[in-house]
């Protein structure tokens, strides 16, 4: 089975994590899809191959060289992002000409490059996209296809030279949780890489500084007729506080190095509201200034209105730079597979996490490359087919690699 049949294959698994479920995984889809991973690597011939209680898949190509190489590990995540609905995706095949592409004619959907221009580097080429009305799923159902598909190439390819290769399979990575019950030293690697980046190319090991923010108001509630000097409308604390915060530090005016304050839910009466928030920044000093001016908001609110607010902080990952950066050969080894299968790398940093950041801080450095999708948590999300085959054959590289420098 092709990368593209795998990929075809995964995305008809609804596996939208959940953060308000608690439980890991935090959706049952997801374990379902890990089931039928495991026979697929069970067809392929790879050997301590496991299922955890929490949904982590791992497994082991056994080295086919008596040299002496390093374990390296390759990871991705089984969840989709819960932005947008992963139930009943309707993934289409496109050979792309130019212009627009109509995702639902009913609905008025349509991909377009005056949107995103990034689709005219595709002419010529085939892309996966949706009918409109769900994401598609590439983050990262896209990296796992690569990893799997690999392993396969590899047993089918016994020529090709290797040391002990795992492979691990995470859930709920898109609600910052992937790498909570990952077992580093049971994966026992040297270093590994998520499959988990974005469009051809790209390589990256500094990511963002990530938190979450929720705020809670407490108003009181009285009659409109006689509310003067009484009322305290908790929606209004909520647009105060919103509005305190930097209109140029949203994720809309960003870009590059930029962090940011990103509203990602909202709700409110008079007598209850809350805000959500996610905070980024790929500096760790401007990150924690940042959450301080969240502390400082609430407390001027505090001040005007007693007990009306409460801010709940957490960290969720950080910067992976700082640990991976003493090891940068790794990220030099990936560089080298690239160009020699023909892709340019992208080395940038990533407006955005993956759990090789967290892995990173547990001790095992994690660089992440490319899967291949462009415009992911969206309905608007496509996948280039040669992209995602690319994605595969830099896995096979760096194997090989590996095993000659050794």
């Amino acid at each position: 089975m092709n990368p593209l049949d795998r990929f075809l294959n995964y995305v008809k698994f609804d596996t939208q994590s959940d953060e308000a479920t608690r439980t890991t995984p935090s959706t049952p889809g997801q374990l379902i899809l890990a089931r039928q991973i495991i026979r697929e690597l069970e067809e392929i011939g790879l050997e301590e191959i496991t299922l955890d209680e929490h949904g982590y898949v791992m497994a082991t190509l056994p080295s086919n060289t008596a040299k002496l190489v390093p374990a390296i590990g390759f990871i991705a995540h089984l969840d989709t992002s819960p932005d947008l609905s992963g139930k009943d995706v309707s993934p289409h095949v496109v050979h792309y000409a130019g212009g627009d592409i109509v995702l639902n004619a009913d609905e008025k959907i349509v991909l377009s490059p005056k949107m995103f221009p990034e689709l005219d580097f595709y002419v010529g080429q085939d892309l996966v996209v949706t009918d409109g009305k769900t994401l598609l799923g590439a983050d990262d159902k896209a990296g796992v296809a690569a990893i799997v598909s690999a392993m396969a190439y590899l047993k089918n390819h016994p020529e090709i030279k290797h040391g002990r290769i795992r492979i691990g399979l995470t859930p709920d990575e898109e609600i910052g949780e992937g790498a909570d019950h990952f077992d580093v030293e049971r994966f026992g690697c040297e270093w590994a890489y998520t499959i988990d980046g974005g469009q051809i190319g790209e390589l990256e090991y500094e990511n963002f500084n990530a938190a979450s923010a929720k705020v809670s108001f407490k108003g009181l509630n009285v009659h409109p007729g006689t509310a003067k000097d009484k009322m305290i409308n908790a929606s209004l604390l909520a647009l105060q506080f919103a509005s305190s915060l930097p209109t140029d530090q949203r994720p809309e005016h960003t870009l590059g190095y930029e962090g940011f304050f990103h509203l990602i839910q909202m709700k409110g009466s008079v007598e209850e509201a809350m805000l959500s928030y996610i905070i980024r920044d790929h500096d760790r000093t401007l990150f924690e200034r940042k959450k301080e001016l969240m502390q400082t908001l609430v407390d001027n609110l505090n001040a005007q209105y007693p007990g009306s607010t409460v801010l709940a902080l957490r960290d969720q990952y950080y910067n992976m730079r700082e640990v991976v950066e003493p090891t940068k050969y790794i990220v030099d080894l990936a560089f080298e597979a690239m160009k020699a299968i023909g892709v340019e790398p992208i080395v940038k940093p990533i407006r955005g996490g993956t759990d090789g950041a967290r892995l990173s801080f547990m001790g095992l450095p994690c660089p992440n490359i490319f899967a291949g999708g462009h415009n992911f948590h969206g309905r608007y999300e496509f996948l280039p087919v040669q992209s995602l085959q690319k994605s595969m054959e830099t896995i096979v590289k760096i194997v090989e690699l590996i095993t000659c420098k050794s």
